[in-house]
């Protein structure tokens, strides 16, 4: 693997599942991407507002690896930046191995990571047969949930395709990651 970096930036203002590649993301201290329905201080994604509208928003960025992609091509779906709702879709990165607290520098901003993306029914909607692809039921591991991290921004900026990843690993132990 080469140096981390960004490989497209999306949003999307309304609530859908794809998100629209663009040029640049700002990102904003304590809230997520200026323009995206999923920016703000406490939980936007609409399953955990019904349940518990005031919890903090752990999920303000959704950050992918492009080898998720490549790999769902070679498996027949159709998919490229923006497609599975991510913001930042990374090259030479294994997010998934990331710790939780992991902070991303990219361009101006920082991001902390805060845990996995839980994937829902809405992946399968999207593309029949994707679920499979992106959770797994592992040897003894339980349930290997592959659809990127989610992340908080504590450090505003502008982020953009082509932008390196300093990757600032937390102090030990570690924390795996868990959804959030």
């Amino acid at each position: 693997m080469g140096t981390p970096f960004v490989v497209a930036v999306s949003r999307d203002e309304l609530h859908r599942f794809s998100k629209a590649p663009c040029e640049e993301i700002e990102l904003v201290a304590g809230l997520g991407v200026r323009g995206d329905a999923h920016a703000g201080t406490l939980v936007q994604h609409r399953s955990r507002v019904r349940r518990e509208p005031n919890q903090p928003n752990l999920r303000q960025v959704h950050l992918i690896q492009a080898t998720l992609l490549d790999e769902a091509g070679a498996a027949g779906h159709d998919l490229g930046p923006g497609s599975l709702g991510e913001n930042v879709l990374t090259g030479d990165l294994d997010l998934l191995a990331l710790p939780e607290g992991t902070r991303l520098r990219m361009g101006e901003a920082v991001v902390r990571v805060t845990g996995l993306r839980n994937p829902c029914r809405q992946i399968e909607e999207h593309s029949p047969g994707l679920l499979r692809l992106v959770v797994r039921r592992g040897d003894g591991v339980g349930i290997a949930r592959r659809a990127g991290v989610m992340g908080v921004v504590e450090v505003s900026g502008t982020v953009r395709a082509g932008d390196t990843i300093g990757v600032d690993l937390p102090p030990g132990p570690h924390t795996p990651l868990a959804p959030v």
